[in-house]
């Protein structure tokens, strides 16, 4: 019976609970003799069948329910904290002393290799973005310039039907690599940010993921969808820093900084934006931050930066001068006479309009996430489904795209914009994207202008042409028709990014605007200006970003003018569409089957609510003892499906002794790291193969690991299966001395820790599962994601609520 006083405060699971798992573990001390001692056939039958009925009934982590349905995805969590056990001690010992008083040490060595690998993972990561960019660029102006050349000739029908076998080849090949890879579907940011958060989805950092993800980007990119590369980007640069340190890396969490660094490679090469990359894994991606994180993500930005920039330099009339004309930019922003493109009063008309992006944000999420649970119910049940679904809005916009610009009754002549603008180098190559599409020579057809432009061509015609190119009924129809199809495409089976179609809509919404205001008082900023902070309002209202994305346009407008206009807009599109509801990549997450993401902190109905960490944890316990009957851990491996155990000292008073891992159960198990009981002043019988011989000195401990670390983990990220040991009969009455490879430094928390507390601990240090002591450091239950989820949290404040009852024990 654990010894406890009365006004101890105790969860709503009451003490029946925790005395049924101290009985259990003295029914396992059949007798007070050591737990090497060889037991009889009666014994260990015994054992077996107690420690059986122990983790069989177990939930861990699941308060005893039963699991949902949708938990039907094999979905692992990831560890960010080293374990500490003796064998780890020595093998760091050895690597970092050996060397001691040289020049080139261990330490040396290892920041020298981390580097190779960031270096690496930029090099490689703007050889992709280069190869994305330049090649959907070639197919989309291939493309159009067919067209063209139809309607010149009057075939409007030849011209419609070869526009659209190009669009859907293009969207087929885009759902092709989906079909043979689903996870590169959408933009992947998600999924980066799961990984970073510390779930492990299958195959999402696979090098077949990347190689679908860049085939199918350019495809979908080619088709003339409203989607944009930079989201799968980030992906790629995600997988990219993986696969180059592939087979070095030994821990989750070394991998969990290159996949970081990854990351803001991506944003990098994708927008030109190497601050904005660093502030985007720090913002959105990595839950754990420190400053040698900061200077890898700088020197990965800074080296995809500079490869990307000698890429673009290829065919280039001078050579080895730096251009910036085949990057992602917004171009040149034109200087009013006054030095500034707004006035300190139109502060308070950028708020407005940050509002209302706000709420445009909030109504595309809402609408996108209705669209999404409908296609998980009659869609995604079938690859083929997915697929038809890719052709039919492939159709769709191909529809939209040719005949609402047919359609469109106005010509405007180029002359009213030549009039009216400064002649500038860029003007001039701004003027020559404007589609002409059935208008007369020296005219420009302005929706087919911003339709059948690359969508970078279409916002830097949005950003800087003069108020009188476009017309607000044109802004108007192209916002209404583009929005709606982007909509409908985020969530179909092609790899697809947000950034780009949410700031073209919010371009040509922010530009509405002001035409708006204009009409009011003429003497506000230019319609350039505005359409920059429609764009950031819309972006900003679906993404909810505030720091990373300031920066991130920052940087693509070259300007610095604009960073408090930028900043009021995207805190004010962010406070408004957090009214309503999450950003949406959150959305998109969280409708992930099995996916537990834990977001940065719990919400403020939880913390109030007075939770503690005995109400919230799973409390009956699959435990091992530090020297155990392979039989016995054996079958804990195969029937219970949990990555790790808490190791109890049953002859020191059930205290936790520390932690041990599946993964390193199966190595030691498959290694036949165990042996015979040995005979000595506390053990029983002897035994020829005695498991104490050879031993390895740590301190002042004695131990024969008969596996070494590096030969542990060799086998990372894939350890061997449960179901893949050969495990006989004599086996299973031998012993392993798991004492060498516990965690004894193992992250524990007393029962009476507030929730809050047990979060912050849980999410900050990268846990992957938590043991809950009492006061005398005996596990009365465990913590694991799942306990820590919003839904988890809600159902448990619904079951027990705010109830602390002492504890009576006679």
């Amino acid at each position: 019976m654990v010894p406890t006083k009365q006004g101890i405060l105790k969860k709503e699971v009451s003490f029946k609970r925790l005395s049924k798992l101290t009985n259990n573990i003295n029914e396992l001390k059949t007798t007070k003799a050591n737990p090497l001692r060889r037991r009889n056939k009666k014994d260990r039958q015994q054992q077996k069948s107690t420690r059986q009925s122990v983790f069989r009934n177990a939930s861990y982590g699941s308060h005893g329910h039963k699991k949902s349905s949708k938990k039907n995805v094999n979905v692992q969590s990831l560890t960010y904290v080293a374990d500490e056990s003796d064998v780890w001690r020595a093998h760091w010992a050895i690597e970092h002393y050996m060397l001691r008083g040289e020049f080139w040490n261990h330490g040396k060595f290892k920041t020298i290799q981390a580097y190779y690998w960031i270096v690496m993972t930029g090099v490689m990561q703007a050889c992709i973005a280069y190869a994305v960019n330049m090649s959907s660029k070639v197919f989309i102006e291939k493309k159009f310039d067919m067209v063209a050349e139809l309607l010149e000739e009057g075939a409007i029908i030849s011209a419609f039907l070869k526009f659209y076998f190009v669009q859907l080849s293009f969207a087929m090949i885009a759902g092709a690599c989906v079909w043979i890879e689903p996870i590169a579907g959408g933009s992947g940011i998600p999924e980066v940010k799961c990984y970073l958060n510390g779930i492990d989805l299958p195959n999402v950092l696979d090098i077949r993921t990347l190689f679908c993800k860049v085939i199918g980007v350019t495809a979908s990119v080619s088709a003339g969808l409203p989607v944009g590369k930079e989201g799968p980007m980030i992906h790629s640069g995600a997988i990219v820093a993986k696969t180059v340190a592939s087979g070095n890396v030994k821990n989750d969490r070394q991998l969990r900084d290159l996949v970081t660094c990854g990351a803001a490679a991506g944003v990098c090469t994708a927008f030109s934006a190497p601050i904005g990359g660093i502030l985007f894994a720090l913002e959105e991606g990595a839950s754990y931050w420190g400053p040698s994180l900061t200077w890898r993500t700088f020197t990965c930005s800074m080296v995809a930066l500079t490869t990307l920039m000698s890429l673009n330099q290829i065919g280039a009339q001078a050579f080895g001068r730096v251009g910036f004309d085949k990057l992602f930019s917004f171009g040149n922003f034109t200087f009013k006479e006054g030095g500034s493109n707004f006035s300190l009063y139109e502060l308070v008309i950028f708020v407005a309009i940050g509002a209302t992006g706000g709420l445009i944000g909030a109504i595309f999420n809402n609408v996108n996430e209705s669209i999404t649970h409908w296609r998980m119910e009659k869609v995604n049940i079938s690859k083929k489904r997915r697929f038809i679904e890719v052709c039919v809005v492939s159709t769709l916009m191909s529809f939209v795209m040719f005949f609402s610009s047919l359609a469109w009754p106005n010509c405007k002549p180029i002359w009213s914009v030549l009039d009216q603008e400064k002649t500038t180098e860029q003007n001039e190559d701004l003027w020559e994207k404007l589609i002409q599409f059935r208008c007369e020579e020296g005219e420009y057809n302005e929706l087919a202008s911003l339709i059948f432009s690359e969508p970078g061509d279409a916002i830097k015609l949005l950003f800087h042409l003069d108020k009188h190119a476009f017309s607000s009924i044109c802004l108007l129809t192209f916002f209404f028709l583009y929005i709606s199809v982007a909509v409908v495409t985020y969530g179909i089976a092609v790899p697809s990014g947000l950034f780009v179609p949410s700031l073209l809509s919010g371009a040509a919404f922010g530009r509405l605007f002001g035409n708006m205001v204009q009409k009011i008082n003429p003497n506000v900023a230019f319609s350039n200006t505005y359409a920059l902070i429609g764009a950031a309002a819309v972006l900003g209202g679906m993404a909810r970003m505030t720091i990373s994305l300031t920066i991130i346009l920052l940087e693509c407008t070259g300007n610095e003018q604009f960073v408090l206009p930028l900043m009021l807009v995207l805190m004010t599109a962010r406070i408004v569409g957090s009214v309503y509801n999450d950003d949406l990549y959150h959305i998109h997450i969280h409708m992930k089957k099995g996916v537990e993401f834990l977001d940065a902190e719990l919400k403020s109905i939880t913390r109030h609510h007075g939770l503690v960490a005995g109400q919230i944890m799973g409390p009956n316990v699959i435990f091992i003892r530090p020297v155990e009957e392979v039989g016995v851990v054996y079958d804990i491996l195969m029937s219970a499906k949990h990555s790790n155990f808490p190791v109890v000292d049953t002859e020191d008073r059930n205290v936790l002794y520390g932690t041990i891992g599946r993964n390193a159960l199966c190595v030691l198990l498959q290694q036949r790291a165990f042996g015979n009981p040995v005979e000595d002043s506390h053990f029983g019988p002897s035994r020829p193969n005695s498991i104490r011989s050879n031993y390895l000195q740590v301190g002042e401990r004695k131990y024969h690991p008969l596996v070494q670390w590096d030969v542990l983990f060799k086998s990372y990220p894939r350890y061997p299966d449960a179901k893949d040991l050969r495990i006989t009969e004599e086996d299973r009455k031998c012993l392993v001395d798991l004492r060498p490879y516990v965690n004894n430094a193992a992250i524990s928390i007393q029962e009476t820790s507030s929730v809050e507390r047990t979060y912050t601990m849980y999410r900050s240090m990268g846990l992957r599962f938590l043991p809950v002591v009492n006061k005398y450091n005996q596990v009365v239950g465990t913590i694991t994601r799942s306990d820590l989820t919003a839904d988890s949290l809600a159902e448990t404040m619904l079951d027990k609520g705010k109830k602390h009852e002492p504890i009576n024990i006679d």
